[in-house]
C-alpha cells in the first residue's frame, strides 16, 4: 500500500487486492460551487483548519437528506487544502475493518489524512463498525494524530435500530434515562464523532437558488427556466442540490 502522497492528493482502498489505488482526476468542486449550507461548510472548514494547525479537531459526521450536499463537501474540502498537506483515503463501509492496517501505513507520514466513507451505516449483524471504533476512539495504541475520519450518511444513529432495543431502557427517579445494552451499543458510533452537521431539503427558494448557481450566465428568460426547474423537481420528488444538478445536466445545452 506504499504511495507517494507527494505527487497523490487521495486514494481509494481497493479491498480485494489489499491497496491504495491513487486518484489520478479529482472531482474539482470547490466550495463556491455548493450553495444553501453555508453553516455547515462554515463548521467543517474550522474543523479542518484546526486539523491542518495541529489544534484538537474532531471526526465528523454529515448525516441528513440525500442529495444535499454531503459528500460534495469533503471533496471540497480536499480541494480547498490540498496543497497545505491535506490528503483523503476513501472506502467503503464493508472495508472498515481493514481501517487498522491502513492507519498503521500513513501514521508516520507527513501529512494530515481524512479517511473518507460515504453512505455510512450498519444493519443489525453486521461487524465492519467494530473497525471504525478503534480508530474514533483509540485501543491500546494511541489514535493516529494525522487522521481524521469524515463519514456521511442518511441518518444520524449509524446502526439501525428497532423498537425492541428499548428492552431495558428505563427512566431513574431523577428523571435520567438508563438505556438498555443495545441502544447504548448503538448510540455510541454516532457519539464518538465530535462534531455531527445536519443536512437536510430545502425550501423552493433555496432549491432555485442553487439552480441560479448552475445558470449564472444563462441569458434566456429567467422565469421559464425556474418554471422548467420546479417542473424537473417535481417529477423527482425532490428540491436538492443534486436534483438542481441534474437538471442543469439536462437542460443546460437547450438554454
Amino acid at each position: 500500500m506504499i504511495v507517494d502522497w507527494s505527487n497523490t492528493y487521495a486514494a481509494i482502498y481497493r479491498a480485494k487486492k489489499q491497496t491504495l489505488k491513487p486518484v489520478k482526476y479529482l472531482d474539482e468542486i470547490s466550495f463556491e460551487h455548493l450553495v444553501g449550507i453555508d453553516k455547515q461548510k462554515e463548521a467543517l472548514i474550522e474543523n479542518t483548519q484546526r486539523f491542518l494547525n495541529n489544534l484538537p479537531s474532531n471526526n465528523v459526521l454529515l448525516w441528513g437528506a440525500r442529495g444535499t450536499g454531503k459528500s460534495s463537501l469533503i471533496k471540497a474540502v480536499l480541494n480547498r487544502y490540498k496543497t497545505e498537506g491535506l490528503r483523503v483515503i476513501e472506502i467503503d463501509r464493508d472495508d472498515l475493518d481493514d481501517l487498522i492496517e491502513i492507519s498503521d501505513v500513513i501514521r508516520e507520514e507527513p501529512y494530515k489524512f481524512i479517511i473518507f466513507c460515504d453512505d455510512l451505516s450498519f444493519e443489525e449483524g453486521e461487524k465492519g463498525y467494530k473497525g471504525l471504533k478503534r480508530i474514533l476512539e483509540g485501543s491500546i495504541e494511541a489514535t493516529p494524530t494525522n487522521i481524521k475520519i469524515y463519514a456521511t450518511s442518511n441518518r444520524r444513529h449509524l446502526i439501525t435500530e428497532y423498537q425492541r432495543d428499548n428492552n431495558g431502557t428505563v427512566v431513574g427517579n431523577n428523571g435520567e434515562i438508563h438505556y438498555s445494552d443495545s441502544v447504548e451499543e448503538k448510540i455510541s458510533l454516532s457519539d464518538r464523532f465530535g462534531l455531527w452537521l445536519g443536512f437536510y431539503h430545502g425550501t423552493q427558494q433555496e432549491y432555485l437558488k442553487v439552480v441560479e448557481s448552475y445558470f449564472k450566465e444563462y441569458k434566456a428568460d429567467k422565469e421559464e427556466l425556474y418554471k422548467k426547474a420546479l417542473q424537473f423537481a417535481q417529477s423527482r420528488a425532490s428540491k436538492s442540490a443534486r436534483t438542481a444538478k441534474q437538471f442543469y445536466n439536462s437542460f443546460y445545452n437547450k438554454a
